[in-house]
């Protein structure tokens, strides 16, 4: 599909306050105009800007929509759209933060903020571990399972294997669930346990459970539910 006619923004438009103000002096419909670059004949950029965020329900939404449905719209096109999926992207990589190497996770907050950009956004079940040394600092992180959209099958065999062979001392298992919901299920629970047990038998601390959704998320440490509570 070719992107429509242009219609180009005016001379004090986003791109402009953008420079001299910075791009998070900006509305969420400022920042898509400055992507999409050009409107058309019939709607100026901003225009459109604000019809594709309220197509898709806002940011998040258009987060997950692919090029194809993004380039179906009208007075997008396959251009523009390839530049927003790029764009989000690379806002997706930069916010992805690095377990902090030097020093020990001490709060479910950290590990959130570790997890959530590999997990919040997954329209299917992940489930992963991040290996802890002797101090409770985070060796890095393994996908251990995926899933569909509601269930990620694991057994604590498969959970600790990688676990065992990174020769860990302690470990925080994480898992998003798709709905957003980041209550624990039965199952969830039940799994807990298990790993915990596991944990137990081959000497390896289960430190924590997170369960992380798009908004929030559920850590069995701060809940008390974790069988045998370590840090954080």
């Amino acid at each position: 599909m070719m992107d429509s006619p242009v219609f180009d923004a005016p001379p004090d438009g986003p791109r402009e306050r953008l420079m001299q103000n910075g791009a998070a002096s900006l509305s969420d419909a400022e920042l898509v105009s400055v992507l999409l670059a050009t409107g058309t004949h019939e709607e100026p950029v901003q225009v459109l800007a604000a019809r594709l965020l309220s197509l898709h329900g806002g940011v998040a939404s258009l987060a997950r929509a692919g090029v194809g449905m993004l380039a179906s719209m009208r007075g997008v096109g396959i251009g523009k759209a390839t530049r927003i999926a790029a764009a989000i992207e690379l806002g997706r990589r930069a916010s992805i933060v690095q377990p902090p190497f030097c020093k020990p996770v001490t709060t479910s907050a950290e590990l959130h903020a570790v997890l959530r950009a590999h997990l919040a956004w997954s329209e299917v079940e992940n489930f992963f571990a991040i290996p802890l040394d002797a101090k409770n600092r985070p060796m890095g992180h393994v996908r251990i399972a995926q899933g569909g959209v509601a269930v990620c099958g694991v057994s604590p065999s498969d959970a600790f294997r990688a676990v065992v062979r990174e020769a860990a001392v302690g470990v925080v298992f994480a898992h998003n669930h798709p709905s957003g919901d980041t209550t624990p299920s039965h199952d969830d629970i039940e799994l807990t346990i298990r790993l915990c047990q596991a944990g137990e038998l081959l000497g390896v601390r289960v430190v924590d459970h997170i369960i992380v959704g798009k908004e929030s998320y559920f850590s069995f440490v701060d809940a008390r539910l974790l069988p045998s509570r370590g840090a954080p």
